[in-house]
């Protein structure tokens, strides 16, 4: 049994996280608590920290199994295999989902140097500096295929 990455249409990461869950394939979708203002109220809404992506925990003979569900499109390949998580990088992201980074400095930082998130759901990640903006750091996670932003308040 390995953690394989699913595209999935946009919008549909929780919804085929649940799907796949009820069916019995075991699924995460990473997500975090946002607040949206609209003009009369205030709503506390849950996004997907990867947006179009879900985890999904399958043997390679039931992997087709997982397109029964409505909204996935496709597994993602790397160097032309399907691909795979690491077991201890999904306990990682989970332990620190819940965390909230409070207190990131971005003093002293220059385009193109190594940086090592200190909290938060990617804590402990090193990723490339590739641009600092008053508070604002865009950071290159190479070993995760991302790019990521952090801002001060």
């Amino acid at each position: 049994m390995k953690w394989f990455v699913l595209y999935t249409k946009p919008n549909f990461e929780i919804r085929v996280s649940k799907a796949l869950n009820s069916i019995g394939i075991k699924a995460f979708c990473p997500t975090y608590k946002k607040i949206i203002q609209y003009s009369d109220r205030k709503k506390k809404v849950e996004k997907p920290l990867l947006p179009s992506y879900v985890l999904v925990y399958t043997n390679e003979e039931s992997r087709s199994k997982v397109f029964e569900i409505h909204g996935v499109i496709r597994y993602v390949f790397w160097l032309g295999k399907p691909a795979e998580v690491r077991a201890k990088e999904i306990e990682q992201l989970r332990s620190n989902l819940s965390g909230i980074i409070k207190n990131i400095s971005i003093l002293n930082l220059k385009k193109g140097t190594n940086y090592v998130i200190p909290e938060g759901p990617f804590k402990g990640n090193n990723g490339k500096v590739v641009e600092v903006f008053k508070n604002r750091l865009k950071l290159e996670l190479t070993g995760l295929g991302l790019i990521i932003i952090l801002t001060t308040a």
